[in-house]
């Protein structure tokens, strides 16, 4: 077991000194293999990279990202937050509370955390500061319901899951929804008891509650995208079209949304929009296929058969191995990137996964909502570093203070999913 040892030891020296993430994972993986076959390493390499980048699925996720860039470039974000804080208004704590309708509903128009957060959180910060709130509760709201982007579908994260684990992407979409709403709903109800418990933190809003006919106005921003990403979801789940075909679809409607609804679009910008979702989806491709080859290093040496015995061997119940892999998900998540997490952990825990005898559809929702805690808590929790960029107003240390109670909040609802795993797969058994 010594060879195993060196390439994570290389893994890790190479992360150390700020290597690309993408790079580390394919020179251990290289490293490892040359150990193993000698010479051809420099066949299985190439064979394992582009084996997985070989897959129509994966065409799914720069469409999707295109299509969540494009409509980021519109008041889509800034509009749900004001209808949400008009319908809301009534209620003590209802900024907030409408930050994470507005971040939820924002998540399944984009898909994307850090921009859920940017687009939600600029104005929405701002607003809450003005009328009084805590900063606490402000920058918590905030960064916390971004990371629904991760579970609401059209998902990212379930889009590369489905890549590595051949699960279907569409039951993976399926699967998100209700602890989607689930997550949304355990910080809504904290946000009332926080503020019910210290009225100070959200003072309650002055002044008559604003007339019907303003709130339905204020739906007519939001209407467009909503109905593209019910149109874009409703193909995936009737068996219309494929997840790539539907995210085509979504690409184009957004493009159309944004250029003739919210003429948002200039040449200049289309050009900045399509070159950052290239760069994002080549970053994410190339972790995806060097993270093929570290993978196919550590099966070729049988390391999950090995982890799967080891534990199994244990005196743990099925769900007390969950919990500790759990634990060692969120802490692992605080130090690399989620897509990183995804592709490296998923080769090794899927098979002990399907020893214990869980679905991995169900493994792959759980993964995702590991990966909302992961996106919120340090050094690399990213919503946090969005945040302070669109709200400079706020420090790095007061924003991670904030979030702390909010990941409490988060994997309290990550371990009811894990320890009644029905409640995920209740939905996709549906359809």
């Amino acid at each position: 077991m010594i060879e195993p040892i060196i390439v994570v030891s290389v893994l890790i020296f190479m992360i150390g000194v700020g290597a690309p993430i993408f790079l580390a994972l394919g020179t251990s993986g290289l490293v490892g293999l040359w150990m193993a076959r000698g010479p051809l390493a420099f066949f299985f390499a190439p064979t394992s990279f582009f084996g997985q980048l070989n897959s129509f699925e994966l065409i799914a996720l720069p469409l999707f990202i295109l299509m969540g860039n494009l409509l980021a470039a519109t008041p889509v974000g800034k509009n749900l937050f004001r209808a949400a804080a008009l319908w809301l208004q009534w209620l003590r704590g209802g900024l907030a509370i409408a930050t994470v309708g507005a971040s939820a509903i924002f998540g399944a128009v984009s898909g994307v955390s850090v921009a859920g957060v940017a687009a939600v959180g600029s104005i929405a910060v701002p607003q809450m500061l003005e009328r009084g709130y805590s900063r606490g509760l402000a920058a918590g709201s905030v960064a916390s319901s971004g990371a629904l982007a991760m579970l609401i579908p059209p998902s990212v994260p379930f889009i590369i899951y489905g890549a590595v684990s051949g699960v279907s992407v569409g039951a993976l979409f399926i699967g998100g929804i209700l602890p989607g709403i689930a997550l949304a709903l355990a910080l809504s109800i904290y946000i009332s008891i926080r503020v019910f418990l210290n009225p100070s933190e959200a003072p309650k809003e002055e002044g008559p509650t604003p007339p019907l006919t303003e709130r339905i106005r204020a739906l007519g921003g939001v209407w467009h995208a909503l109905l593209l990403v019910f149109i874009v979801l409703g193909a995936i789940y009737s068996g219309i079209a494929t997840p790539s075909e539907a995210a085509a679809f979504g690409a184009a409607g957004a493009f159309l949304i944004a250029a003739l609804i919210f003429r948002v679009l200039d040449v200049r910008k289309t050009m900045q929009i399509f070159a950052s979702s290239v760069k994002v989806s080549g970053a994410i491709l190339l972790i995806i296929g060097c993270a093929k080859i570290f993978g196919d290093y550590l099966n070729l040496v049988r390391v999950p058969e090995t982890v799967s015995t080891m534990l199994t061997a244990t005196d743990l119940p099925p769900w007390g191995i969950l919990v500790v892999l759990m634990i060692a998900l969120v802490l692992l998540g605080m130090l690399v990137d989620a897509v990183s997490l995804i592709v490296v952990t998923t080769p090794i825990l899927l098979p002990l996964v399907q020893t214990l005898g869980y679905d991995p559809l169900w493994f792959g929702i759980i993964l995702v909502m590991n990966l909302e805690i992961a996106v919120v808590t340090p050094p690399v929790g990213l919503n946090l570093y969005a945040l302070r960029g669109v709200c400079p107003m706020l420090s790095v240390e007061e924003i991670i203070r904030s979030v702390i109670p909010f990941v409490f909040v988060q994997f309290l609802m990550l371990m009811i999913f894990v320890l009644f795993p029905e409640l995920s797969l209740w939905l996709p058994s549906l359809v």
